[in-house]
């Protein structure tokens, strides 16, 4: 695959060489259980807890709200699922949005399997959630309301601190997953107004399997997992060693690099675009034209079916998608697009490109160069 350019870093990035390092001594010699008292269970021990005060720092909280997830997903599930069924006895009305991942969109649709109430608030044509629209779902019996920090489709970067000042007036549990966000956008939980927050290793080049979610202490909350007394009985289940120490190297190093990466991917993005406009092809944008991750680029090629586009990028080398990793073995149009009302023509062209810290500007002005002739081939076939 080594001729291949690969631009779907949203969908997951390649382990970066420090976090292999930092991983292999937990894979082969460090394998004692963290719940041993014995000196293997110790030393097992000593890496979670380091790696937790050390992500824990670098996020700006108490290593004392962050427990150690299976992913991205499983801590949206837990913050959903687990916070809602917890105060219940409060209210049963939870609110999202029509662009969340399907990790929020499923933990909902359970919600409401069970007796749940769940208000989808629509967004604009950027893919922006409407501060209006929050304030006037929120209702007495509205216990949790969960919005993404940026969408992992279009990129727009929804108004979290906005939208959680209110919250917080009102005394409303406000989740947001970061997962796509974390490690592009700085986050300082100690400032940020969010009572749980999820974010994943293998989107900042950690290893799959191992993600977090940031619980504020004063949040009330039911385990999903049950078992032994892990995680301060938050969530059971032998913790994964090595995933959380790979993790932590991959924040260190995220967070070290992370204004040279935003500069490297807004330089890809532009280069991209003015290939194509010296190609004179036609291209939109979709996603906000301001606040967006400018690792993650959306673009509709009219006349140039999603589908046939990916398949003709593929042959010519280049790895991209249609929207969420999630769903992009479906030939379904995005729900992003669709709660976006894009017109017909526009949703049905979109292909997202993300970049990552292995690409090089030469190997996104090539792919650009590809792409370019690929649309002038499909639009003069259509």
């Amino acid at each position: 695959m080594s001729s291949y350019i690969y631009l779907d870093h949203a969908a997951t990035t390649p382990m970066h060489p420090r976090v292999v390092e930092a991983m292999q001594p937990y894979l082969t010699q460090h394998y004692g259980n963290p719940s041993s008292l014995h000196g293997f269970g110790r030393h097992s021990r000593m890496a979670v807890e380091q790696a937790r005060d050390e992500i824990a720092a670098l996020l700006d909280t108490d290593p004392k709200t962050l427990i150690f997830t299976g992913g991205g997903t499983e801590a949206d599930n837990m913050a959903i699922i687990g916070v809602a069924m917890a105060n219940r006895e409060r209210g049963k009305h939870v609110i999202t949005s029509q662009v969340e991942h399907h990790a929020v969109l499923h933990a909902c649709e359970y919600l409401e399997q069970i007796g749940f109430e769940v208000t989808y608030l629509p967004v604009d044509e950027t893919g922006m959630v409407r501060l209006e629209d929050v304030k006037q779902a929120v209702r007495p019996d509205t216990t949790l309301v969960s919005i993404m920090y940026g969408n992992n489709e279009v990129g727009t970067i929804q108004p979290i601190e906005e939208i959680g000042m209110f919250l917080r007036e009102r005394q409303v549990y406000f989740h947001t997953d970061a997962v796509q966000a974390f490690g592009i956008v700085p986050i300082h939980l100690r400032q940020l107004p969010v009572d749980l927050l999820s974010v994943s290793a293998h989107k900042i080049n950690g290893p799959k399997g191992v993600g977090a979610l940031f619980m504020a202490r004063n949040v009330t909350h039911l385990p999903l997992i049950h078992g032994g007394s892990q995680e301060r009985k938050r969530r059971a289940g032998t913790e994964n060693v090595a995933g959380i120490v790979g993790f932590a190297e991959a924040v260190k190093t995220a967070m070290s690099e992370m204004d040279e990466r935003v500069a490297k991917y807004r330089k890809m993005r532009g280069a991209m675009q003015q290939i194509w406009q010296d190609a004179g092809i036609e291209y939109h944008v979709n996603g906000h034209p301001e606040k967006y991750l400018p690792h993650i680029l959306n673009v509709s090629f009219p006349g140039a079916e999603t589908e046939t586009m990916l398949m003709n990028l593929d042959l010519a080398g280049i790895a991209a998608a249609s929207g969420s990793a999630c769903t992009s073995g479906s030939l379904e149009l995005s729900h992003v697009l669709q709660a976006m009302c894009l017109q017909t023509e526009r949703a049905h062209s979109a292909v997202r490109f993300s970049f990552g810290i292995t690409n090089t500007i030469g190997e996104v002005e090539e792919a650009a160069r590809k792409i370019a002739s690929i649309v002038q081939r499909l639009v003069r076939k259509s």
